[in-house]
């Protein structure tokens, strides 16, 4: 039973093991990627080629790959999002992954190809 509660909502996943937290760090997919998976979300992998749909005007629309997923913050680095610090230098922003979309998968890992080729040959 999952509770309804928000409070008790963020206790969990700020409690969850890591195993279970790499599950939280998913996107959707863009609309050809849908219908060639017949998934609707996937984990994002560094690799992947992404574009963030929400953030402010300077994030909004860009599109690159992930270089780096935070499990623990549920958090992903995207180049070309960087942030300006106060002595004028770039860092990287990190993206919540729910504020993404898949536009391109990297299927190098087998594993994660055979998965995804699976969800196609069940929902067909």
């Amino acid at each position: 039973m999952v509770s309804k509660q928000a409070r008790k909502q963020r206790k969990a996943q700020a409690n969850a093991p890591t195993h279970v937290r790499r599950k939280m760090v998913a996107s959707h997919l863009s609309e050809d990627l849908k219908k060639q998976y017949g998934a609707r979300s996937a984990m994002v992998v560094a690799g992947d080629t992404v574009k963030v749909l929400r953030g402010d005007e300077k994030v909004k629309g860009v599109e690159g790959k992930v270089t780096k997923v935070d499990t623990k913050s549920g958090k992903v680095v995207v180049e070309g999002v960087t942030i300006a610090k106060a002595d004028g230098t770039l860092k990287a922003r990190p993206v919540h992954a729910s504020n993404l979309i898949i536009t391109k998968l990297d299927l190098t890992d087998p594993w994660r190809k055979g998965r995804l080729e699976g969800r196609k040959e069940e929902s067909a």
